[in-house]
């Protein structure tokens, strides 16, 4: 007997299952041919809780049962380049702004696609990406978004929730609607190029000098720019202009 349900609009199936340990696992592992029946192009599945939902790394996500929304996202997108696979990065954190912001104020991208609400982590984001020939074959966008939980046990230093925000209940159904469409919009609407204003002033501490740390210590420095393949560039305040990718430089929070 299957243990979910979906329904299709015009361009998403939308998976909901009850518990799973990854939806992002999920996605890759466990879709099975008979869920390809619709005519919608990119596939989303949401779970009221997972065992051993994950950000990068060895990081873990904690997440209340049936609270929050933990969603991932099958995308195949056309013709883009994987020297070109961080505008999915920009897109879906401009999506979750875009879709956010109709809920709260004070949001920002911390680079590069985690949501912050002030200083507050309010969701995390997981892409992985399958090349072929030199474009993106397949792309599966993992979210974990707080929405309705009260408090927090874990370790984590910042996590902060909408209702800890707005001290009301959100409904996570329509909210998943809300980040589909606004990621659609950002998508089909403007390329990498057209995404990397916005995604800049979106970010996290984006004026001034705030405290960096990297493989040689810490460091003060302001944010310059990102490139379009995601690299983030800093000058420190000795003048000394810096280049990261992902995971080679952390934020001092």
């Amino acid at each position: 007997m299957k243990n979910y349900s979906y329904f299709c609009n015009v361009e998403w199936k939308i998976i909901h299952i009850d518990e799973t340990d990854s939806t992002n696992r999920w996605l890759k592992e466990v879709l099975a041919a008979d869920l390809r029946d619709c005519n919608a192009t990119n596939i989303a599945v949401v779970a009221d809780y997972q065992t051993a939902g994950r950000g990068c790394g060895t990081n873990q996500w904690e997440s209340e049962r049936g609270k929050n929304l933990l969603f991932s996202m099958m995308i195949h997108p056309v013709n883009l380049p994987a020297n070109k696979q961080f505008q999915i990065s920009m897109a879906i954190s401009l999506a979750m702004v875009d879709a956010l912001g109709q809920l709260v104020g004070d949001l920002s991208i911390k680079w590069p696609n985690d949501i912050y609400w002030r200083n507050g982590k309010l969701a995390g984001i997981l892409i992985e990406n399958t090349l072929k020939g030199g474009l993106v074959k397949e792309s599966i966008i993992g979210v974990g978004l707080n929405v309705n939980q009260r408090e927090f046990h874990s370790d984590a230093p910042n996590p902060v929730s909408l209702w800890q925000i707005t001290g009301q209940e959100t409904n996570c159904e329509q909210l998943l609607k809300d980040i589909l469409q606004a990621f659609d919009n950002q998508m089909g609407t403007r390329g990498v190029d057209a995404l990397v204003p916005r995604y800049t002033q979106m970010l996290y501490r984006c004026k001034g000098f705030h405290p960096y740390t990297d493989k040689n210590g810490v460091f003060m420095a302001e944010i310059t720019g990102v490139e379009n393949d995601g690299h983030l560039l800093l000058l420190d305040d000795n003048g000394k202009k810096r280049r990261y990718a992902f995971k080679e430089v952390q934020f001092i929070i």
